[in-house]
């Protein structure tokens, strides 16, 4: 075969090699992310917990005002002035300054001051709720970063594997001992080795961004050296029923329950007494008044507002029973996932070994033209896919231990809160 047919592949493939060198010789900048603990201690700064937060302090003045006593009404009336005849002018006005209080009967301050102070139980426990989901957010972002940098990795690996195994064939090429398809081929891998390894550092660092984003870090990640993904999971608490989000939805329930109460108060008149003191212009006398009021409830006694407060407390029970049901069935799936998970990380390490192996082999024996390239890009292809696998596993491991971790109302791989 004339020589002029074996050019085109040895300079694609220098070319490709060129290209890798560059990409590897660049200037590096790196701005390492803090580790997940530290970004944890940092939690208190996020939007949603800040949000929660505000809701509880909310909540809490609410329950403050609710303790309030309603402020009396002073009333100043004045009568049978600037009238006609003997009432002309104010000689014989008759002026009353009274002071009038609602007394609150039936227990209707009480009532209220439960109710407030349920609604702001609920809402301290929804904070907690959301501290635990805003952990469990940022250890995924966390994760799911470290696990881009680790594929843009691997995707730099295979270009050089791919790049060395195209030369490797190009010199047999050369040698007449392959034809000249397999360097042609060569050139096609390394294409397309080279097409994954931008796609990877794209799914990089767009997975950085997030990062920086949720962690609201001032400087954009570039780098992750803490790392998560390798962290062995935290021993799991005792299995229990009070999981967060059932002792959410017990404090609704009871919430949802003091507000019957409240309505059912309501229904009855409020009743207020006055004391106030009367002038009489005419005699030039004076005289202490005394009154009670009180709406009749002929109309309105509120029973559509007591109904609406028990249909509202029948919701609560039903979500306390469905979170009740639907907490036991979690807890036992992400017990499950986080075993199977640890068992397939070992299983992808192993693998991960024995194809490191077995492409040693075949590159040994691909050089020495025991072995074909076809094999020799199988056993390659073997290796990429378990490194990827084995990345894969951890982050699923991951995300296993964030299931499980809300489950016990914690922070993944943290101890319980």
């Amino acid at each position: 075969m004339p020589p002029s047919y074996r050019r085109p592949p040895r300079f694609a493939v220098g070319c490709a090699l060129a290209a890798f060198a560059a990409v590897l010789a660049s200037p590096a900048w790196a701005d390492p992310a803090p580790s997940f603990a530290e970004l944890l201690a940092r939690l208190d700064q996020t939007p949603a917990t800040l949000e929660a937060g505000a809701l509880v302090d909310a909540a809490e003045a609410r329950a403050r005002q609710a303790r309030v006593r309603p402020n009396p009404t002073l009333a100043l009336d004045a009568e049978n002035a600037f009238g006609s005849g003997p009432f002309s002018g104010y000689d014989n006005a008759e002026t009353t300054l009274s002071v009038t209080q609602d007394l609150e009967l039936w227990g209707r301050r009480t009532a209220r001051i439960n109710a407030a102070r349920a609604d702001a139980g609920t809402a301290s426990l929804r904070r907690d709720l959301a501290v635990v989901d805003a952990a469990g957010r940022l250890a995924l972002v966390y994760a799911d970063a470290e696990a881009a940098e680790r594929r843009a990795t691997l995707a730099e690996e295979n270009l050089s594997l791919t790049l060395a195994d195209a030369r490797a064939a190009l010199v047999l090429v050369e040698e007449g001992r392959e034809p000249l398809l397999r360097g042609i081929q060569g050139e096609s891998e390394a294409a397309a080795a080279r097409a994954g390894l931008d796609e990877a550092i794209a799914e990089r660092d767009a997975a950085f961004a997030r990062l920086t984003a949720v962690a609201m870090l001032i400087e954009p990640v570039t780098t992750i050296e803490a790392s998560l993904l390798d962290q062995a999971p935290a021993a799991a608490l005792a299995p229990t029923d009070q999981t967060p989000s059932v002792r959410v939805a017990e404090a609704e329930r009871s919430a949802a329950e003091s507000r019957i109460a409240v309505e059912r108060t309501r229904s009855r008149p409020d009743v207020s007494a006055s004391v106030g003191l009367r002038r009489y212009e005419a005699e030039d006398a004076t005289a202490l008044t005394f009154g009670l009021s009180l709406p009749l409830p002929l109309f309105d006694r509120n029973r559509g507002n007591i109904e609406a407060a028990q249909a509202d407390f029948r919701a609560a029970d039903a979500r306390l029973m469905t979170a009740r049901q639907e907490a036991q069935a979690d807890r036992a799936a992400a017990q499950a996932r986080l075993r199977a998970s640890v068992s397939r990380v070992n299983a992808a390490d192993a693998g991960v070994r024995s194809a490191e192996e077995a492409y040693r082999l075949s590159r040994i024996g691909f050089e020495a033209g025991r072995i074909s390239q076809l094999e020799l890009r199988a056993t390659r292809t073997a290796l990429v896919n378990a490194r990827t696998a084995a990345v894969d596993a951890r982050l699923a491991r991951v995300r296993a231990e964030i299931d499980l971790a809300r489950q016990d109302g914690r922070a993944p791989f943290q101890g319980a809160q």
